[in-house]
């Protein structure tokens, strides 16, 4: 009886023995999975907050792009405004040219019949002023007159000036008479006349020397 009881209480030592590495066993397989469970989690933060970042930065360089855009037309806008506004006055002072020169070829064409009208005048200086011939011959070239100075040709003087280049041409030169005549017009062959204030002939001079 009392062997028996002895092999009992070691199998039951045997047991408890046994049962102890198990439970040893069990707690450290917790151990490492809530170990491991904290590494998974504290992997999955940082890259959840690496993620987080990269949406925060990845807007940040979408408005920098746009506001890049935004001043690229900007810009454009302000080329393209200039160009429009030279392109403006350009043609505006054309147009303004063209109106006031729009005329030109014609009235330089008449201005021979001009000089036709006052050679014959010269002629006629020995007829009496009230000859038919005469008074009709000066009314028409009167007319004509009138016509060159309404659409705004002027005749350049020339006579007893001093020569400018820029609105006489000196077909020859002789010994001036006087001393004041030196360097001035002395005789004038044919007249220049100026449309607008832009020489459309030039005046054909004597120069003294």
């Amino acid at each position: 009886m009392s062997e028996q009881k002895t092999r009992k209480e070691e199998h039951m030592t045997n047991q408890e023995q046994e049962t102890i590495p198990q439970e040893e066993k069990e707690t450290a397989t917790t151990g490492q999975a809530a170990t491991h469970e904290a590494g998974t989690e504290a992997t999955d933060g940082k890259q959840k907050k690496e993620h987080q970042k990269h949406k925060k930065e990845k807007p940040s360089e979408k408005i920098v792009e746009l506001e890049e855009a935004i001043e690229g037309m900007k810009d454009k806008h302000l080329r393209l405004q200039a160009e429009f506004d030279n392109f403006r006055k350009r043609t505006l002072r054309e147009k303004a040219d063209l109106i006031k020169s729009g005329g030109e070829s014609v009235l330089t064409a008449i201005l021979p019949i001009v000089d036709d009208f006052e050679r014959a005048l010269v002629s006629m200086q020995e007829m009496a002023d009230e000859d038919p011939s005469k008074v009709g011959f000066l009314l028409i070239y009167n007319k004509f007159r009138d016509f060159l100075k309404n659409n705004n040709v002027r005749e350049i003087e020339a006579a007893g000036q001093l020569f400018d280049v820029d609105r006489h041409f000196a077909v020859t030169t002789i010994p001036s008479p006087t001393e004041e005549l030196k360097g001035k017009i002395i005789d004038v062959i044919e007249k220049g006349y100026t449309l607008n204030d832009k020489v459309i002939r030039f005046a054909k001079v004597v120069i003294g020397e």
